[in-house]
């Protein structure tokens, strides 16, 4: 008789325990969207105090909230806790810290603070132009999360290696970063020059474009982080995580830069390659007894 209550207890032990690991990806997550709230509230905070502090945090906090969220789905799958209570927190966290924030931030640091000593019709185009490239990107960033969502398998228009998992289309995540990235390169100080911020308009519009796309991008999900790794593995972890914390201006901003690229050279080399191959066939369609062209050296 006082075995078995005992024997209950232990019993009911594992799923307390299940419980508390159904938290802890949210807990990532809540911290996502803690990141994206102190980033809008740095970004208003700099259109009328000091502008480069507030906007250097503000690019710092997204940047802040990526392994955070890389993190909280590996987690979940690591501790067989997927839940769709969770995806679609992970969807909302999402919009807020890498497509709402970003956005906020790409028009206040490249068009806000243009002065009034330029062209006032080019400032006045510039500003809208600004506003509305940026809601492109919110839009896009929101688009991006819906095809993610609903989307079992897909294939990006490019396949890649059989053994490699790819997204299609440009991660909101990376995007978010790509922006964030470059107002920490500069360190937060506001776009003055008309012609600098034709050029964040166009990287604008370009991340939001590659976020709709269909082109593969690695997702680094075959890597596992379950195996023993060795120790000298470890070491370059520690090396490059030190190099990215002490060079961040730089560094966030090149990665980020190289991972868009990634994308656009992925494309581009798969259409050339794609190109080539047709060569032959049509190559091997031609007539043999046709009669030459005379114009055909000129």
């Amino acid at each position: 008789m006082n075995g078995r209550p005992a024997v209950r207890a232990r019993g009911d032990a594992p799923p307390r325990r299940r419980g508390g690991m159904y938290m802890l990806p949210s807990l990532f997550t809540a911290v996502n969207i803690g990141a994206g709230y102190f980033a809008i509230t740095q970004t208003i905070s700099a259109i009328s105090r000091s502008a480069p502090s507030h906007l250097d945090l503000a690019a710092m906090a997204i940047l802040f909230a990526i392994p955070f969220d890389a993190l909280d789905g590996r987690i979940a799958r690591l501790t067989n806790t997927c839940s769709e209570f969770g995806k679609e927190l992970d969807s909302l966290a999402d919009i807020i810290t890498f497509g709402v924030a970003p956005s906020l931030l790409a028009f206040v640091w490249g068009f806000h603070f243009l002065p009034h000593s330029i062209n006032a019709q080019l400032r006045m185009h510039l500003v809208q132009a600004g506003a509305f490239f940026c809601f492109l990107f919110l839009l896009s960033g929101a688009a991006r999360l819906a095809r993610f969502n609903i989307s079992h398998d897909p294939q990006p228009r490019n396949p890649g290696r059989a053994d490699r998992k790819y997204f299609v289309g440009m991660p909101i995540p990376a995007a978010a970063g790509l922006l964030a990235a470059s107002v920490h390169l500069c360190w937060g100080i506001p776009v003055e020059a008309w012609w600098f911020s034709i050029l964040w308009l166009c990287l604008v519009g370009l991340s939001g474009f590659l976020m709709v796309s269909t082109w593969r991008f690695w997702s680094g999900k075959e890597i596992n982080l379950t195996r023993r790794q060795p120790f000298q593995l470890i070491v370059v972890v520690a090396i490059v995580f030190y190099v990215l914390l002490r060079y961040s201006n730089v560094m966030l901003f090149v990665v980020a830069l190289a991972y868009m690229f990634s994308g656009i050279w992925a494309r581009a080399a798969y259409s050339w390659s794609r190109r080539r191959r047709r060569r032959p066939a049509g190559a091997s369609g031609a007539n043999p007894h046709a009669e030459p062209d005379p114009l055909s050296h000129l």
